[in-house]
């Protein structure tokens, strides 16, 4: 063999040894489900913020003009593992979650409907709480207290839920990088368009560094200290759908109240998920929604028509708090 050639051989086996650990890491099975046990408590600091215009008109009434409403919403949310039970092959968490601070600000262009002045630092003098059951396929039971909450307190915790619930309803307790999967769930808000539903395809694209954050005593949110952790960056697609026909899409609903409606509603929402491969706990997850809606409400005989054109917009941030301040930011 030629001195030449020998080499060649050599650099190209150290360069298969080299990009080894690559491959593995690449193809390494990683555990994402989250290490909860009794008693254990997480905080989340949650922003959210939507922008909704609506067009209405009917054949009485010339067409009004569009009106807007915005919502801005930070809290910061205390979680607390009251209990977790096996549940088939994963496992169901019982929880608790209390709003330690609400800042919320609602504004109005629509004449003649007035908002409250923005509410800063809103707390509950009830020091009231929701208690639910979070099961492995990411749906909630036996929820508690819910209905008692402001509105801005209960968006938050819609937020907080959909992004903690995807650590949860991982298709198997094990993925590996550039895996893939899907699953369908119904529209949960109510809507004036029937069999709305929600196909997510999710990808498993990379591992990052990742961190807490540590609130200041003025509310800030700051790094926190601690050592860098690596997080699963999960990327997720979401494709609002219509099940119903559009010239007979009266939900339930709307017909006990004998009216019906006919139209169509899209929308698509982008979430970005980063998954702590240590504890399995969500640190970070933005949401960026976009969705629309052209419905036509009348009664059940066709009168009193009501044609809505409706725009939505909306974003969001939930962050895993390590430390926060013993007084309220």
């Amino acid at each position: 063999m030629s001195i030449a050639r020998a080499r060649h051989i050599f650099a190209c086996t150290l360069l298969v040894l080299g990009s080894a650990p690559a491959i593995r890491a690449h193809t390494e099975w990683v555990n994402l489900l989250p290490r909860l046990h009794a008693g254990q408590t997480l905080c989340y600091h949650v922003t959210y913020h939507s922008d909704k215009q609506v067009q209405a008109d009917s054949p009485a009434v010339s067409a009004s003009q569009p009106s807007d409403a915005k919502i801005e919403v930070h809290a910061l949310l205390r979680i607390e593992v009251l209990s977790v039970q096996p549940h088939g092959k994963a496992f169901a968490v019982h929880a608790r979650a209390r709003f330690q601070v609400l800042s919320s600000d609602s504004t109005s262009k629509n004449p003649g409907l007035e908002l409250p002045s923005p509410q800063i630092q809103r707390e509950d003098p009830d020091d009231k709480s929701v208690e639910f059951t979070l099961f492995p396929d990411g749906h909630v039971d036996d929820v508690k207290g819910l209905d008692t909450l402001f509105p801005e307190q209960q968006q938050a915790w819609q937020e907080w839920l959909s992004r903690f619930s995807v650590g949860v309803a991982l298709p198997a307790p094990r993925l590996k990088i550039a895996q893939k999967w899907k699953s369908e769930v119904p529209e949960a808000s109510p809507s004036a368009i029937a069999g709305l539903r929600w196909t997510r395809e999710s990808t498993y694209v990379r591992n990052e560094p990742c961190r807490t954050v540590n609130m200041t005593v003025q509310g800030e949110l700051v790094p926190s200290d601690a050592e860098p952790d690596t997080c699963a960056v999960i990327l997720t697609t979401a494709t609002l759908k219509q099940r119903s026909a559009p010239q007979s899409a009266t939900p339930e609903a709307f017909k006990v109240r004998e009216l019906r409606t006919a139209g169509s509603a899209h929308g698509k929402n982008r979430v970005i998920t980063y998954i702590s491969l240590t504890t399995g706990l969500l640190v970070r997850a933005t949401e960026e929604a976009n969705q629309d809606m052209d419905v036509t409400v009348a009664k059940a005989d066709g009168s009193n028509r009501v044609h809505y054109n409706v725009s939505a917009k909306s974003n969001s941030e939930v962050v895993l708090v390590s430390e926060i301040p013993l007084t309220h930011p």
